[in-house]
């Protein structure tokens, strides 16, 4: 088979479309045959050299793929051949076929095509996990996004305005702007003309927002903390403007603050 291979460290031309040894099908396992993978940080900073796959991965790049289940390890019982899914991987969805166990295996949703389904299964689990199961966001409460536009935005808007929360996003340009507004925020703030802490402070009576999701990181710590309502919750994905920043500590005691991050493989 064919996938696509980080020949060294550096920029995209490292990425060589290679003939490789077809992956061995373990127990518990499903075969399938890619038909579209989606584009993570993580894939660039793998071809950078500094996110290397976890023990017992695939080597070649793609956190998650959409595609046909094509053979069944031994144990499977939840899938058959022929089903079409989406699955989030340790890697390997830039290649023609990867194995990955049955428990990471989403179907692909009614309406939804292979391509667009490629794109579901690492913000899905991001969202999901971060928001709703972890910071326990709930109807009625307020949630504020950065990088609104974002995969991780997008998804995250619609999901916590269909449960019912007053969504706050933030965004760089009104046209992003516009398309966050018909996912259904309803607070969309330009961070290049607002202050969102101003924002949401003004949106909220002061109160602040129950959950906020970060990617940003140290730039927008206290501005996070600040803007959070009593019992809030921050929970940070990543670190763009950098991982160490010098905060009050403040707010995380006087509003009983809940202050989490996401793990990464290692």
């Amino acid at each position: 088979m064919k996938a696509v291979v980080i020949t060294q460290a550096g920029g995209p031309e490292v990425l060589k479309l290679l003939d490789v040894e077809e992956p061995k099908l373990g127990e518990n396992e499903v075969m399938i045959k890619v038909a579209a993978s989606a584009l993570n940080q993580a894939d660039c900073t793998q071809r950078q050299g500094n996110y290397p796959p976890p023990p017992g991965a695939s080597l070649y790049p793609g956190l998650e793929c959409s595609g046909v289940i094509e053979a069944l390890g031994q144990g499977v019982k939840k899938w058959k051949v022929g089903d079409q899914v989406c699955a989030l991987l340790g890697g390997g969805g830039y290649s023609e076929k990867v194995n990955v166990p049955e428990g990471q295996i989403m179907p692909v949703p009614k309406g939804v095509s292979l391509l667009e389904a490629a794109s579901l299964p690492e913000v899905t689990c991001t969202v999901w996990s971060t928001v709703f199961m972890t910071s326990k966001l709930t109807a009625g409460e307020s949630f504020l996004v950065h990088g609104g536009s974002s995969g991780i935005g997008t998804f995250a808007i619609q999901i916590a305005k269909a449960k019912g929360c007053k969504v706050f996003c933030t965004v760089g340009n009104q046209e992003k702007a516009d398309f966050c507004k018909k996912l259904g925020a309803d607070v969309v703030i330009n961070y290049k003309e607002q202050d969102f802490l101003e924002v949401v402070k003004q949106e909220t009576d002061g109160n602040g927002v129950n959950v906020i999701l970060d990617y940003i990181g140290a730039s927008y710590i206290q501005k996070n903390l600040d803007a959070l309502s009593m019992d809030g919750r921050l929970f940070t994905i990543w670190f763009m403007s950098g991982a160490v920043g010098q905060i009050n500590l403040g707010p995380i005691v006087s509003k009983r603050l809940t202050v989490q991050g996401a793990g990464l493989r290692s």
